[in-house]
């Protein structure tokens, strides 16, 4: 546990969105079995012997002292901690017919989650790393509607912040997490301020195979003005937006999500907001009935040790260090040349030399005028080509881009 937590850490992460279920809290017989009771009734008697060699301090843990456990282990390594309340019976999510969809569903009883909520805040009251809580994953199914939404969402939002007033309180949309339109002209209406963040979830396949069968870049233009009318009109607002999961398939041959990438990758970088990778983990001990499932969204391999794919960590790094915030020098806002396919950035080595790419971090300020000109802050230098087949380079002479 401790050597998952560190290579968090190594990987350029800083914050974990660590799912439980609201039965873990509410239901005692659940929340009472240990690790290892738990384990034998699915019959996974060799995760047994691996918990056993690798984290046997937690193997006869209750399943809640479990998770306790995980979240002192992130804390110890400087991670945070965002709680997010994924569903109410354990098990996969999600689909509009698993009893979890939506509030009066079959396990979704509205009363049990806040109860469930407000216990879960209770218990990270003053844990320094757990710095907010999620109140729940991907709403959807032929029951949701915007009342009851506002309804529920406001009064478990009051139930973390009165049991814990420490902890940013995030709410998601409808639609698995990819509308909140409805709160363009009805915003929310709470006791408190200041820590409210809205989250959405932003993959490849939220628009099919459109990136697969349709010009990347048109494709790029039509699905990120859509996302900007379904949840990022808010940072226009004022309010903070989390895209709190995307995602691709690791392996790097699927040409849907290749594409979809890049175009995120730009959008995240261009609107800076906080976001969260759908998924660390490289397998699971049991998922679907599937014993040791591969999970090819993991940045992580089947066996948790290495990177599944070490150019991803490239071409996220740029994205993970902050632009701006708390701690940070203030500097004079201004542009920066990004390359998404290899989260890298423009640079020049000298005036004689082609422009190259290298780390974010050693990038010159830019500007770009409203003439569509390319230009070194501050200089008469600005970007020109003398064909799309020769690299670009710096010159007095002015092209439009």
């Amino acid at each position: 546990m401790d050597a998952i937590a560190k290579r968090i850490l190594s990987m350029g992460f800083n914050c974990v969105r660590l799912t439980w279920p609201v039965f873990l809290v509410t239901n005692d017989t659940l929340g009472s079995l240990t690790a290892r009771q738990s384990f034998q009734i699915h019959g996974l008697l060799e995760s047994i012997s691996g918990i056993q060699a690798n984290n046997p301090s937690i193997i006869d843990l209750s399943l809640l002292d479990v998770y306790q456990a995980v979240v002192s282990s992130l804390g110890d390594n400087n991670v945070m901690v965002i709680l997010d309340n994924h569903i109410s019976k354990p098990g996969w999510c999600c689909s509009n017919s698993d009893g979890n969809s939506f509030f009066g569903d079959q396990y979704f009883d509205p009363d049990v989650w806040i109860t469930g909520l407000a216990r879960m805040a209770s218990m990270f009251k003053g844990v320094r790393n757990v710095v907010g809580m999620s109140l729940r994953n991907e709403l959807r199914g032929p029951k949701q509607n915007v009342n009851d939404w506002y309804r529920y969402m406001q009064k478990g939002a009051e139930a973390v912040h009165s049991a814990n007033p420490d902890v940013i309180v995030i709410l998601s949309g409808l639609n698995y997490d990819k509308d909140l339109s409805f709160l363009r002209n009805r915003p929310v209406s709470l006791t408190f301020s200041g820590k409210i963040v809205f989250e959405t979830h932003w993959y490849g396949f939220t628009d099919g195979e459109a990136w697969k069968n349709g010009n990347s870049n048109q494709v790029c233009g039509r699905v990120v003005d859509n996302m900007m009318r379904m949840s990022g009109f808010l940072l226009d607002q004022g309010w903070p937006l989390f895209v709190s999961e995307f995602g691709v398939d690791q392996r790097g041959t699927n040409v849907n999500d290749n594409r979809f990438l890049g175009c995120f990758l730009g959008v995240a970088a261009e609107l800076d907001f906080d976001w969260a990778l759908w998924t660390l983990v490289g397998s699971y001990y049991l998922r679907q009935g599937v014993v040791g499932m591969n999970e090819y969204y993991g940045v992580l391999d089947s066996n948790w040790r290495e990177a599944r794919k070490p150019t991803f960590l490239q071409q996220i790094s740029a994205l993970q260090s902050p632009f701006r915030g708390p701690g940070l020098s203030e500097a004079n806002p201004h542009k920066v040349i990004f390359h998404p396919s290899t989260g890298l950035c423009v640079l020049r080595k000298s005036m004689l030399e082609p422009l190259r790419l290298g780390p974010c971090t050693k990038s010159e300020a830019w500007n770009y005028t409203p003439q569509k000109i390319l230009s070194v802050k501050g200089t008469y230098f600005c970007l020109q080509t003398d064909d799309l087949a020769k690299p670009a380079k710096l010159g007095i002479t002015l092209h439009r881009f």
